[in-house]
């Protein structure tokens, strides 16, 4: 595969995945059978890479507590996740697992590709919240990679 490829195959793979999230948080479906069903039937003949794809849906619910605890630390006080809109959740999860747990995915490469996501979700002011949120949730959870000391209470590796 190309590398051109592979990023498409990557792109694909974390759209899906937001649809997923979407799907699962709405149907209350498991990640598992929401993977499935998606590699079954939804990939089709796009290239999707359906490991990373399988990566950030089974990610999501084992690190959410993290991820939703660093995206309520982007949100204004009067805000809660629960407020935000089910599409922009996901995508920010989604994002806020790579920036988690897939060290292997630098985190300039995260925040721009959820920003693309998010443009095609929202003609507003979202794909910016986005950018906003992933770029602080970054900076802590990635402090090194921005030549940053480590916030207090945060693990950078």
């Amino acid at each position: 595969m190309t590398a051109k490829i592979d990023a498409e195959a990557r792109r694909a793979a974390r759209l899906a995945a937001v649809q997923a999230l979407y799907q699962m948080e709405l149907a209350g479906a498991g990640a598992e059978e929401v993977a499935e069903e998606f590699e079954a039937h939804r990939f089709g003949d796009t290239p999707t890479d359906a490991e990373f794809f399988k990566s950030i849906v089974e990610g999501v619910p084992q690190h959410q507590a993290e991820i939703d605890k660093a995206i309520a630390n982007c949100l204004s006080q009067t805000w809660t996740l629960a407020r935000v809109d089910s599409i922009l959740r996901a995508i920010l999860r989604a994002g806020g697992l790579e920036l988690v747990a897939r060290r292997d995915v630098p985190a300039k490469v995260v925040i721009d590709e959820y920003v693309g996501i998010a443009h095609d979700f929202f003609a507003g002011d979202e794909p910016g919240f986005v950018n906003a949120a992933l770029d602080a949730m970054a900076h802590r959870k990635r402090a090194k990679e921005f030549g940053l000391a480590t916030p207090e209470g945060e693990i950078d590796f």
